[in-house]
């Protein structure tokens, strides 16, 4: 007899209570695509025919999430990595977004019965976060708040802009193009390494809707250079509106060259854009800080409403102004010696395995457009560079970096609650 004729058929493997379990939490169609990858593994031999082999088979296939997106624990030293989905929530802004999940009032004051402000808790903790903004705004990312910025200030007007601040912003996005798109029309002032405010004030006119100034957060023009601040700006009686960025609300020590929107603002800024997602160590978002009329101008402009956040967003936006400290920020404030003592440990645990892992020192980054050449004292357990895929491949899975032919796990990037999985992970990854 042929055996692939005893394959159980798909209905009675999907009533296996454990199947009918995760059908309820990720969905029929991702359980049947278990079960016929697990019926196929029975045609071809891989595993016997019988019902409880291939619901077994079915059940170890099944995904643990609803979704592609395969949890990471970053190890590459680079705090807020692009590619790795920039900030990590804080514990704080998950459960918030789980809360905002369903109906809330999003746009509804509960006492009153009426309809309400839409985010109040979100911009009320936005505007404690930067006191010198007379007013603020979010929308969906710093782009989208550029964009909202040159439309309703400047379409038809001329922006005025260095050309050592025109930047690419990452996968060929200029912020030319994105500023034309808008109808503005640029007015480029100075050179690529020099740009006085002399050049700002001749390059005004009737036509001018305002002066930009861009940080350019993933490199550093040194040597023969000079750049207009914003105070200088400010002086010559146009509104500054000033891209910070990497999203840094107030200055931090660990980096002084870094501009902040609360900085920008008391120097004469008449508006501030950043980014949600990296410093600030909260979900994507644009950040919008400033003048109060001008932030009216923008909220009541048409694009407001094709650029707003959802209701996720702003919970978890208010989670990370209001709660604990966000990862982020976590790590940037991480003592060397602390990553040294869990760096010992670990390889302590992997030697009992009989794994190859010794504790280097490290030299970590922020990333994510923020801090150029910054570097930040570090601590990495290195491992045979053979265990990069299979630490790629698990669930969660691991990335760290490649150096000299080794795989360093850099532990600054690594939150210090996931220290046991981390070290699951690894042991998974060098078992037979």
């Amino acid at each position: 007899m042929d055996t692939r004729r005893l394959v159980p058929r798909t209905d009675l493997l999907l009533a296996d209570p454990r199947l009918a379990e995760a059908e309820q939490r990720i969905g029929r169609r991702l359980v049947k695509a278990a079960v016929a990858r697990a019926q196929q593994r029975a045609r071809d031999g891989e595993i016997a025919p019988e019902p409880d082999v291939v619901a077994d088979a079915a059940v170890a296939g099944l995904p643990r999430y609803a979704v592609s997106v395969t949890p990471v624990i970053n190890a590459t030293g680079i705090l807020v990595h692009t590619n790795l989905g920039r900030a990590p929530l804080s514990a704080a802004a998950v459960d918030a977004m789980v809360a905002a999940a369903g109906n809330c009032d999003l746009e509804f004051d509960l006492s009153a019965g009426v309809r309400g402000r839409r985010g109040t808790g979100a911009l009320d903790a936005l505007a404690a976060a930067i006191p010198a903004a007379e007013a603020v705004a979010v929308v969906n990312n710093n782009a989208a708040a550029l964009v909202l910025a040159a439309t309703a200030l400047a379409a038809g007007r001329e922006i005025v802009v260095s050309r050592g601040e025109l930047i690419e912003i990452g996968d060929r996005f200029r912020l030319p193009d994105l500023l034309a798109s808008t109808g503005a029309r640029l007015r480029e002032v100075g050179t690529t390494n020099r740009t006085t405010v002399a050049d700002y004030a001749a390059a005004i006119g009737p036509d001018t809707g305002f002066l930009l100034k861009v940080h350019p957060s993933n490199y550093r023009i040194e040597g023969f250079t000079v750049a207009a601040d914003v105070a200088s700006l400010a002086s010559l009686g146009r509104p500054v509106v000033f891209d910070i960025g990497s999203g840094l609300l107030a200055p931090h020590p660990l980096l002084p060259d870094e501009p902040s929107a609360e900085s920008a603002l008391r120097s004469g800024a008449a508006l501030v854009t950043a980014s949600g997602d990296k410093l600030l160590g909260g979900p994507q978002a644009g950040l919008l800080a400033g003048q109060a009329a001008l932030i009216r101008t923008l909220t009541r402009h048409p694009l407001a409403r094709a650029l707003r956040v959802d209701k996720l967003t702003l919970a978890a936006l208010e989670a990370t102004l209001t709660g604990p400290v966000p990862p982020v920020t976590r790590s940037l404030g991480a003592d060397p010696a602390t990553l040294r003592h869990w760096a010992q440990r670990t390889v302590a645990h992997l030697a009992e395995s009989g794994l190859d892992a010794t504790v280097v020192p490290s030299r970590a980054a922020v990333g994510g457009g923020g801090a150029p050449g910054v570097e930040l004292p570090s601590v990495a357990v290195s491992l045979p560079e053979s265990l990069a895929v299979p630490l790629r491949s698990g669930v969660p899975a691991v990335v760290g970096r490649v150096e000299g032919g080794r795989l360093l796990l850099d532990l600054r990037s690594v939150l210090p609650e996931d220290e046991p999985r981390l070290m699951a992970a690894i042991l998974a990854a060098v078992s037979p």
